[in-house]
């Protein structure tokens, strides 16, 4: 693992790859070895790196990843604590982790000053921005460009969105971050083609990360399905954040054609409304979803879990499904958690092309359907569940994909991007500092001759 000072390792390349190498495990440090070894303190190598995002409890996609993040890192620095600065709204309050420092303030501009004050006065190393427009305050989320300003320290963001048609605004901002940030992370090879093409960002900055999977061993269907009052059923899902983007209503509206060849099908649906949808619009598009499920005749074969499952529920759900389902609506959707959790089981999936699918299920590791198709849905999920061999194929393809990219490899995917952008700094601010120190001299000979 590189040190931190890269005064000890003169050869270390200071470039950010285009791409991350994955790695296998290496163990986390046992309580007993850091009795044992307790002056390893002074020579081992140590890292403090700060997350910004949203962050559990707060119901999100983007809180659950990083906290995934930050507690993956830290099993590799065990000498160090993260720290979460946490994005909330002001009239929320969240019973969070002591690992939340600092609370940012969503509309409140001086908030994220605050917040840069705080990391710069501290023994913080590197921020990692978790970016998306509508985590963060004012139009389009430009407040985190306050933040990044009033930074002293080096910061690398993770985005997740990258927009192929940004409004003059959103471009702005992804602009002025990629000026501002040692790196900017992407999870695919077309999210990086799109900063470079649209965004016109340093392609030296530009790196490619895969979202990261929970570590899961593969288990028996058959055994789960039993556990969960499943058996003897073949089992389709759809999980997260329910909102109108989802499409799900597609899946449900393909149900009569599947349960014609497979009667003993259930679909489940499983996660509550957006917070956000829910906000503003209440549950009309889950009771949309249902009067449909009324309609088509079809309750005992479409089941809704209406709550924010936890990481153990999602994975119990999907180690039972036979095929897992994105009928995502969003031709731009540039990453997906619950698809790369459903690659990180060996599931067989079938999915919209969307971006991020497009290129996460080539080579054999799923099938794509027709966006709004039921007929689609339908003819893919049937081929799938016919043909065995299919399904195992699709299966082993996913979960070999799946390994590599679990958290324990990007966890150090993302430790050795923080030490190659510390690094990168230091080197900077060391040539600023010589430059200085040759030119001042000039300088004040010039004046001396006056």
């Amino acid at each position: 693992m590189p040190k931190k000072d890269e005064a000890a390792v003169p050869n270390m390349d200071l470039s950010v790859p285009e791409e991350f190498a994955l790695r296998d495990e290496v163990r986390w440090l046992k309580s007993e070895d850091l009795k044992l070894f307790g002056f390893l303190r002074e020579t081992m190598n140590k890292i403090e790196p700060a997350y910004i995002s949203t962050y559990p409890p707060s119901e999100c996609g983007i809180a659950t990843f990083c906290k995934d993040l930050s507690s993956s890192v830290a099993k590799y620095t065990p000498f160090s604590k993260p720290s979460i600065v946490a994005v909330k709204r002001e009239q929320e309050i969240e019973p969070y982790d002591r690992v939340v420092r600092f609370q940012i303030l969503k509309e409140n501009k001086q908030s994220y000053l605050d917040a840069a004050k705080f990391i710069n006065d501290s023994t913080i190393d590197i921020v990692s921005v978790q970016h998306e427009f509508g985590i963060y305050g004012g139009d389009d989320g430009e407040y985190i460009l306050d933040f990044l300003e009033a930074l002293e320290k080096p910061a690398v963001a993770t985005l997740h969105t990258v927009l192929q048609r940004p409004s003059p605004n959103q471009k702005r901002i992804i602009q002025e971050m990629g000026k501002i940030c040692g790196a900017m992370i992407v999870m695919v090879r077309t999210g990086r083609e799109i900063l470079l093409d649209v965004y016109d960002i340093d392609p030296k900055k530009a790196t490619i990360v895969p979202h990261g999977v929970p570590n899961v061993h593969r288990v028996s269907a058959a055994s789960v399905k039993r556990a969960l009052g499943l058996a003897d059923k073949s089992i389709l899902s759809t999980f997260g954040l329910i909102s109108r983007g989802k499409g799900i209503e597609y899946v449900i509206k393909a149900m009569p054609k599947i349960l014609e060849k497979h009667p003993n099908v259930i679909y489940l649906v499983l996660g509550e409304t957006h917070p956000g949808v829910r906000k503003h619009e209440g549950e009309s598009y889950r009771n949309k979803l249902t009067e449909t499920v009324s309609e088509l005749g079809i309750e005992n074969n479409v089941r809704f879990n209406n709550r924010f499952l936890t990481l153990n529920e999602l994975v119990r759900y999907l180690c039972a499904t036979d095929v897992y389902i994105t009928p995502y609506l969003s031709k731009d959707q540039i990453t997906s958690g619950t698809l790369a959790y459903a690659l990180g089981c060996g599931k067989a999936i079938a999915s919209t092309p969307y971006l991020y699918a497009e290129e996460v299920l080539a080579e054999g590791r799923g099938t794509l359907v027709d966006f709004e198709s039921p007929d689609s849905i339908a003819e893919t999920v049937i081929r799938i569940l016919d043909d065995k061999d299919l399904k195992e194929s699709m299966e082993n393809a996913a979960y070999t994909y799946g390994r590599r990219a679990a958290w324990f490899n990007v966890a150090v995917d993302y430790l050795d991007l923080f030490h190659r952008v510390i690094a990168l700094k230091k080197s900077t601010q060391k040539d600023a500092s010589a430059t200085n120190a040759v030119l001042v001299p000039a300088e004040m000979k010039r004046e001396e001759k006056r």
